[in-house]
């Protein structure tokens, strides 16, 4: 019998986005039910300091409103939007122990210590791993020493060992086309782990999880739950 392959862990990107509106709860919700083991969510910040889940800069594309977030109030996203922006403080208090990938574009140093010190107001930082370019991990390294950290890295060569010595990710996190044998291997080699993004083909990723990727992430996380466990069905038969 075949060594049985390391579980692939299924991250939903911004919830269930095919069937519900992306980074609401009720798309986190939809996506752990139809099997994602983390949520991928984005957290940025409004005027006053709140986090809250949203990708983009403003509200136009979602919501309607050519509004940027970081120049209105939450009292003014939540009448904008019906109150159908969620804080991360709600994304975190929802039932059930799920991990969050919380993360975090157009970050600035108050908004990641504003996002990292509601992660531990709610208790909730064992579950919780932060994913971001190196500038930004910079930041959460910062705000927090123990953070679990996935540095979204762009490029083929491998990060410099004085930025890995000062961020200190347990994954690095790559565009899922860069994904090869030789990178897995080399990354696992100096004990890092794997994540690739965002596949969201059944056939992308059955070849991710025979290259070796530790955590892939989708849009479309009933097909890669389907996926991984037909996967490991075929390992151990």
């Amino acid at each position: 019998m075949a060594t049985p392959l390391t579980p692939v862990t299924a991250v939903a990107h911004r919830g269930d986005p095919y069937r519900v509106r992306e980074n609401t709860l009720l798309s986190i919700r939809s996506a752990l039910e139809r099997g994602a083991d983390a949520v991928e969510i984005d957290v940025r910040v409004t005027r006053d300091g709140v986090p809250v889940l949203l990708h983009d800069a403003t509200l136009e594309r979602l919501w309607g409103h050519d509004r940027r977030l970081d120049r209105i109030t939450h009292q003014d996203l939540t009448g904008l939007t019906a109150g159908s922006v969620p804080t991360l403080r709600e994304a975190l208090l929802l039932p059930g122990a799920h991990r969050l990938m919380l993360d975090l574009p157009g970050s600035t140093d108050d908004s990641v210590r504003r996002t990292v010190g509601v992660v531990r107001e709610c208790g909730a930082a064992e579950r919780v791993y932060y994913c971001a370019g190196p500038e930004a991990m910079l930041r959460v390294r910062a705000a927090d020493p123990s953070a679990e950290i996935a540095m979204t890295w762009t490029t083929l060569a491998p990060p410099r060992k004085a930025l890995l010595d000062a961020v200190r990710p347990r994954w690095l996190n790559y565009r899922f086309g860069l994904v090869s044998r030789e990178l897995t291997d080399r990354n696992h080699r100096d004990g890092l782990l794997v994540s690739a993004w965002t596949a969201d083909t059944g056939r992308t990723m059955r070849r991710l999880i025979r290259l070796g990727v530790d955590s892939l992430t989708t849009n479309r996380i009933d097909v890669l739950h389907k996926v991984i466990r037909n996967s490991a069905a075929k390992q151990g038969a």
